[in-house]
């Protein structure tokens, strides 16, 4: 008898939690949020504490930017199934173009289970000291002083270096924070990303999550399948700093033109003048179609690009600010992102 009870205690453990859990998901959708969450946040924190071990032993065998990957896709074959929401990729063909500057739309922490293959990550110098900081080093992170602009350049000028010599690639989030409204839309892109391209001479792939506010917002978290689409290589040889602008910009109209035609239509989204819609630019030359050219160096700045295809247009297409917007305020660097989103994404040829 006391080898059974000694067998069945541990079910007992874990079972409990999960039906308190279970019970206060059915009671109300306010309580089904909190549930989701936990599980959510639980599964986070169990598998984050798993990661310390893998970045341990695989820094030790030379492959710690593949921890990321390793610990992402572990966190997610274990999400999807507990919280029934599943990822569909399509273009990932395009994610084979090494190196690369990836740009997404950042939506909030969900943005975990759509981690890019074989990655690792850049952040603010400060997150060097956290808790967090030996599990970020031992996985390859990149840390950039951006109190200290000539330091974060020299950073950055050494990521595009080091993507070069080493077939590395980055993935970044030019809007610079989170982003998540009812309607589909874009905040205006920071332009460090297209910057760092440029100089390094590398394809901006582009890569669009739908817009999962029907899933998941504040009071929210339900079930159900996120698209993404990965668009094709746009590259950047012979461009120049003077050309960065409108690059970020038509790279940012046709993101917008991809995330609402891949998201589920919303009622609020009939009340939006189809004249606002940006201007689709199709001509931007393939990766194959372009002749290797010497780029010059460039100097990252600040400024934003503007909400509408044009400067010339009077108002940013409304469903740009339609909607409820979750925004995380906090200074810009001159590298076009907030103190506590500016996170780089840095992926690994395979």
């Amino acid at each position: 008898m006391s080898f059974l009870a000694l067998a069945i205690k541990p079910l007992v453990y874990i079972s409990v939690p999960v039906i308190l859990l279970r019970t206060v998901a059915s009671a109300s959708s306010v309580g089904r949020y909190y549930a989701q969450l936990t599980i959510y946040l639980g599964t986070l924190a169990v598998v984050s504490t798993w990661g310390v071990f893998v970045a341990v032993g695989m820094t030790l065998i030379g492959r710690r930017h593949d921890v990321n990957y390793v610990v992402a896709r572990s966190f997610y074959a274990i999400a999807s199934r507990v919280l029934d929401i599943r990822v569909e990729v399509e273009g990932e063909e395009y994610l084979q173009t090494r190196p690369m500057v990836m740009v997404g739309n950042h939506q909030s922490v969900l943005d975990i289970l759509m981690f890019p293959m074989k990655a690792s990550i850049m952040a603010k110098k400060e997150l060097q000291w956290s808790p967090l900081g030996p599990w970020m080093y031992m996985s390859g992170a990149v840390f950039v002083d951006r109190g200290n602009s000539t330091r974060a350049h020299e950073s950055l000028t050494a990521a595009g270096e080091e993507m070069k010599s080493k077939g590395i690639s980055l993935m970044m989030y030019p809007e610079g924070t989170r982003n998540c409204q009812e309607v589909p839309s874009l905040l205006p892109f920071k332009k460090g990303a297209f910057h760092l391209a440029v100089q390094a001479g590398i394809p901006i792939i582009p890569v669009v999550c739908e817009n999962y506010w029907r899933i998941y917002h504040k009071g929210v978290f339900g079930t159900g399948t996120i698209k993404v689409r990965v668009l094709p290589p746009i590259p950047t040889s012979g461009l120049s700093a003077s050309d960065v602008a409108e690059l970020t910009t038509r790279v940012r109209d046709q993101m917008l033109v991809t995330l609402r035609e891949i998201s589920v239509k919303v009622a609020s989204e009939d009340d939006t003048n189809a004249a606002d819609q940006p201007e689709t630019k199709t001509d931007l030359p393939s990766v194959e179609e372009s002749e290797p050219a010497t780029t010059t160096p460039v100097e990252v700045t600040s400024e934003e690009v503007p909400d509408s295809p044009s400067e010339s247009s009077s108002e940013a297409p409304s469903a740009d600010v339609s909607g409820t917007q979750s925004r995380q305020e906090g200074s810009f660097s001159e590298y076009g992102e907030t103190d506590d989103e500016g996170m780089v994404v840095v992926g690994r040829q395979h």
